[in-house]
């Protein structure tokens, strides 16, 4: 085991930082997670597993600058579906401007995969900038960029269709999309924290697994014992809801994601991959109401 770091968590109250947060302290590092919610359930369930919650806003450099004292490494992540596209990218520069003004050792930036290739989707775009900026600072840093995610399948926007044995995305059933585990994200981000200097300056692209619609219909049938049937959205209607995934998913289908998942298993296998079988299978659909345990 490397030594134990200290790492502030931005976003640890969502899904993907909170995957981070519990990655971190299940491998014994100490965490303090920065929340606008301290009083939050999520909050609450973080403190429980040994975090240490701190108040703090990523618009408010401030308050990065004083959650950030005693810490060694900060993992930054923005959200445009919440924040918009122009305020990710100004919080990411703010905090990243913070996180150096901290004197931060390790600043791991939470982008998404490709964004560095021009790919014309405004939410990969608004990552992008904040990325470019994180190199300018001459401070040691780490790009982390996931694929999509596997917990797409469950997101509120798929439940629905889901319960009536629909799984549905944009895209032609037999388009291959690379796919990750929230777990998987965490995983990585904390091998990334405890290999520290070893993968300063490098930018990584990850996934755990590449299959189709149908090849994930298939294994949703499977793991939630119930028929579950692909059905593809038509790209109109995606762009009636948002010109943004309606670009991401014209890309998925055009270029997609290129990760050699083979060879970052073998170059991080600290990381207990998971295929989205293995997600799947572990997933707690009786929880989740879309399987009866009757």
């Amino acid at each position: 085991m490397t030594s134990k770091r200290s790492i502030l968590v931005t976003g640890a109250t969502g899904q993907q930082g909170g995957a981070v947060a519990r990655a971190l302290l299940s491998r014994g590092h100490r965490v303090k997670a920065l929340t606008r919610k301290p009083d939050s359930d999520a909050a609450r369930q973080l403190v429980a597993a040994g975090a240490e919650v701190v108040a703090g806003d990523l618009a408010d450099a401030a308050s990065i600058v004083q959650a950030a004292k005693g810490v060694d490494t900060m993992f930054l992540m923005g959200n445009s579906y919440e924040a918009g596209l122009e305020e990710e990218t100004r919080q990411g520069i703010l905090a990243a401007d913070a996180a150096k003004a901290a004197g931060i050792g390790h600043l791991i930036y939470s982008s998404v995969a490709d964004a560095d290739k021009q790919t014309g989707i405004p939410h990969f775009e608004s990552k992008y900038l904040v990325e470019q900026h994180v190199r300018q600072l001459g401070i040691p840093h780490t790009i982390s960029a996931p694929v999509a995610f596997m917990e797409n399948a469950v997101a509120p926007w798929s439940t629905g269709a889901l319960s009536q044995g629909t799984l549905a995305f944009a895209m032609p059933p037999k388009r291959v999309l690379q796919l990750v585990a929230l777990a998987d994200i965490g995983a990585f981000v904390a091998a990334l924290a405890e290999r520290r200097e070893q993968v300063f300056g490098k930018r990584y692209d990850f996934a755990g697994d590449e299959l189709s619609g149908e090849e994930q219909a298939k294994i949703l049938t499977k793991a939630i014992a119930r028929p579950i049937r692909y059905q593809e959205i038509p790209i109109a209607a995606a762009r009636q809801q948002s010109e943004d995934a309606a670009l991401m998913f014209e890309w998925f289908d055009r270029v997609g994601y290129d990760v050699d998942i083979a060879a970052l298993r073998r170059q991080f296998p600290e990381v207990r991959w998971h295929g989205f079988a293995d997600w799947a299978r572990a997933f707690d659909w009786s929880a989740s109401g879309l399987r009866s345990e009757s």
